[in-house]
């Protein structure tokens, strides 16, 4: 279908999406602007379901793998297009301490602690609050103990789609007492379409210099790798599949990239990554206020059954998750993820697309 200029904007439409195992119904909304882009995310987890982005052709690719309906997203274990929350990415030995005082929490990946506990924010249903053409918004009620960490808070995200071809997610919270918090984005993205196979083509950019080494299971151990010489720098474009499966600890250890990298944007809102698919002629930039970027290739994906009839595999998308680094929290020269009492967390990361 070919992607047809409007002249006035589309109102967000709605619809039904299933319902959950607890019978709870789930509702798919989307926002489309007058390129003929379209975002749609469900009120469930509060997940990017689909992203349909002109490519050089003026064609409608939809580049973020997802499922069918609800179902998919309960039972699915690769937070597809869900914002990962309380804290995202990894807690070593799943424990934190704030103001002298020790939580334990879930150990769920290699006595670690992975995108919080299985209470995870992706598998609630999600309020629906403000809401007007271009944006939408989704708050989810999150009580003290929650997760197993300490405050109360609200956690609204904000999806937001401008005339540039841009989506824009907004994190806010103000907690109630001192608490982790460290939000992102779990889409997976394949620019060439989310059914079209390995991403190994696409050419990516970092605007970073280090990445935060890691151990066997994948937890920082604080030192900051100079990139230079390695198949970590993308600072220049570079293939994925260049050096995915090179014989350097890092992808060794992760079974190709699945890293985080240190950006330097010194805390501002400014453009940190970009893909770009020579075939589909789709560019993706990224842009984010936050600390760390953490290039995920997929590398445990494995016949997963998507959308459309897709057959999801190994590397047949790339992650760009933006946050604070992992296992922060036990490492002082990491910026920390400690929000304060009262103090409002907010953040902001961007993917715009253009075509070349």
């Amino acid at each position: 279908k070919k992607a047809k200029r409007r002249t006035t904007m589309k109102a967000i439409s709605v619809e039904t999406f299933g319902s959950t195992s607890k019978k709870e119904e789930a509702v798919l909304y989307t926002l489309t602007n007058e390129n003929g882009m379209s975002a749609s995310i469900t009120n469930y987890g509060a997940a990017l379901v689909k992203l349909n982005v002109p490519d050089k052709e003026g064609n409608l690719r939809d580049v973020v793998l997802g499922y069918d309906d609800v179902t998919g997203y309960e039972k699915g274990g690769g937070s597809f297009g869900a914002p990962v929350g309380r804290n995202a990415n990894r807690i070593g030995g799943a424990v934190i301490t704030i103001r002298d005082k020790t939580y334990e929490l879930e150990k769920n990946d290699n006595g670690n602690n992975l995108h919080s506990v299985t209470n995870y924010y992706n598998k609630r249903i999600w309020n629906v609050g403000e809401k007007t053409d271009s944006k939408i918004e989704f708050v989810l009620h999150s009580p003290d103990g929650d997760q197993g960490y300490p405050g109360t808070l609200d956690m609204h995200v904000t999806y937001e789609l401008t005339e540039d071809n841009e989506l824009r997610l907004i994190y806010d919270a103000v907690p109630d007492q001192d608490t982790i918090i460290n939000m992102t984005n779990h889409s997976y993205f394949n620019l060439d379409g989310h059914d079209s196979g390995n991403v190994l083509k696409e050419l990516v950019t970092l605007d970073a210099d280090y990445f935060t080494r890691a151990d066997a299971q994948s937890i920082p151990t604080g030192e900051l790798v100079d990139v230079t010489g390695t198949p970590m720098d993308f600072r220049m474009p570079r293939a994925l599949g260049e050096a995915i499966d090179a014989d350097y600890e890092a992808v060794r250890l992760g079974k190709g990239y699945d890293h985080n990298w240190v950006l330097k944007n010194n805390g501002k809102f400014d453009k940190v990554a970009q893909a770009v698919s020579e075939k589909s002629g789709i560019v993706m930039e990224v842009w984010t206020d936050l600390p760390g970027i953490q290039m995920y290739t997929a590398n445990f994906l494995d016949n997963e059954h998507g959308k459309n009839g897709a057959v999801y595999g190994i590397r047949d998308a790339v992650c760009f998750e933006t946050q604070y680094f992992p296992d922060a929290v036990h490492h002082e020269n990491f910026a920390s993820p400690i929000c304060k009492k009262g103090m409002p967390y907010h953040t902001v990361t961007s993917y715009k697309f253009e075509t070349k």
